[in-house]
């Protein structure tokens, strides 16, 4: 499943005009529907290892934060490096 969401969150990612960015919700609705909310914790995780190997950044308020610190919402967006 690591792979799948990773995999996912690049593909909607690809699909944004350059820049855009996704909030985590998105791909776990898209393969959560019903139950997104309880699946979180793992988008969560998946981004951070995303992050952490420079294929993603995440933003809170506009600014490119440290993913393994992040707290509260935040945005994602592929990696400008």
């Amino acid at each position: 499943m690591d792979r799948q969401l990773e995999s996912l969150v690049s593909t909607m990612l690809e699909q944004r005009d350059g820049g855009s960015t996704l909030c985590p919700s998105e791909p776990a609705r898209a393969l959560w529907p019903e139950r997104w909310r309880s699946r979180m914790p793992e988008v969560h995780a998946a981004i951070r290892r995303m992050a952490a190997q420079g294929a993603v950044e995440v933003l809170q308020r506009g600014r490119v934060v440290d993913a393994a610190r992040v707290r509260g919402p935040f945005r994602v967006r592929g990696s400008m490096r």
